[in-house]
């Protein structure tokens, strides 16, 4: 082939010619569009740059089928996702899931609990179902994380918040941690404060910025609509970059909640690429 051709055929590709992102994707982001184009979403996020992912639903498709279109769009599965109920009752279905997407991560979303209150008894089933799954998963090659959604930091008495006692009681060499700084911000803690608290707690990261001067929330729910884009928002994304490697964090997702993910996503991949 001459040069000149294969210099065309490169440019081309957008698989080649775009730049990668220097983070991952949870696909979440784009939950709205899956729902009337899977194919054309992947390759919307993979012509933003995107070559890592975390799943967040199948679409209807079998999990190995969705595998090989990721396959097809040069995505590569970091970490997927599993009910607490599997974890508790079924934790062959949740090996299977990440086996089949060449998932070395699976987290869990959601504590299961009585509205607005978490309890010490939330806490605790919390604790057993994943020192127990985590385990099992360990034995497969696989890394269980819980992912934080703010409800964790209501105190625990005089003991310091939930989360604390999670940290102390989760065994670490079983489950660990996916920090959503939002949802840290949130309920008024600091990312970077937790992070240099809990050192190598926290392999997987969700990166997601929100609007300033919004009140403290303890209970897990918010409008979506105030996430914007990354270094746009009161979470302290530049700060938090430069922190995060060093507390042993191995892999970052951009999540942007809101009805404008869309057009933000590409703005908060350029405004990292200033931080990282």
């Amino acid at each position: 082939m001459k040069p000149y051709l294969f210099l065309l055929l490169f440019l081309a590709s957008p698989l080649l010619a775009q730049k990668p992102a220097p983070v991952g994707l949870q696909l979440y982001t784009f939950r709205e569009q899956f729902k009337t184009d899977v194919p054309g979403t992947l390759a919307k996020i993979r012509d933003m740059g995107f070559r890592e992912i975390e799943t967040a639903d199948n679409y209807g498709m079998a999990w190995p089928e969705l595998k090989k279109l990721f396959d097809q769009y040069g995505l590569k599965v970091i970490g997927t996702s599993a009910e607490f109920t599997d974890l508790e009752r079924n934790v062959p279905k949740v090996i299977a899931q990440a086996k089949a997407l060449g998932a070395k991560y699976v987290t869990c979303f959601w504590i299961p609990h009585n509205g607005d209150r978490f309890t010490i008894q939330d806490a605790n089933r919390a604790v057993e179902v994943f020192n127990t799954a985590g385990r099992l998963l360990k034995d497969a090659d696989i890394f269980l994380c819980y992912h934080l959604h703010g409800y964790e930091f209501q105190a625990n008495g005089d003991k310091g918040s939930f989360f604390d006692y999670l940290a102390s009681e989760i065994e670490p060499r079983y489950a660990n941690f996916e920090m959503d700084v939002y949802w840290v911000r949130t309920p008024g803690q600091n990312p970077v404060a937790v992070l240099q608290k809990y050192p190598k707690r926290f392999p997987l990261v969700h990166l997601k910025d929100r609007k300033p001067g919004l009140p403290v929330v303890l209970n897990g729910h918010d409008d979506v609509e105030n996430n914007v884009v990354l270094g746009q928002g009161d979470v302290g994304i530049a700060e938090f970059m430069k922190a995060a490697r060093k507390a042993g964090v191995k892999h970052f997702f951009i999540e942007d909640e809101s009805s404008r993910a869309m057009s933000q996503v590409p703005q908060s991949v350029a405004f990292l690429r200033t931080v990282m």
